[in-house]
């Protein structure tokens, strides 16, 4: 799983991005795909499900933009 060291890690930065949940975790975590490597994510705001496309800031979900269908 990718960690934050160095520059910010994807999900850690001032602009929201799009990510796909590869793994629901307990707690209202996930992990998510961020197209650089695995980051754990907090889902707790929004219904997600695994392949969702969630937008993503300061590794909070913010937003479902896609729907995985199944």
């Amino acid at each position: 799983m990718t960690s934050c060291s160095g520059d910010a890690c994807v999900t850690c930065g001032d602009v929201a991005v799009p990510v796909r949940i590869t793994r629901l975790l307990a707690g209202g975590l996930a992990e998510a795909d961020t197209g650089s490597g695995i980051e754990e994510i907090s889902v707790a705001l929004v219904e997600a499900g695994v392949g969702d496309t969630v937008l993503v800031h300061a590794k909070e979900a913010i937003a479902v933009i896609e729907r995985s269908g199944s």
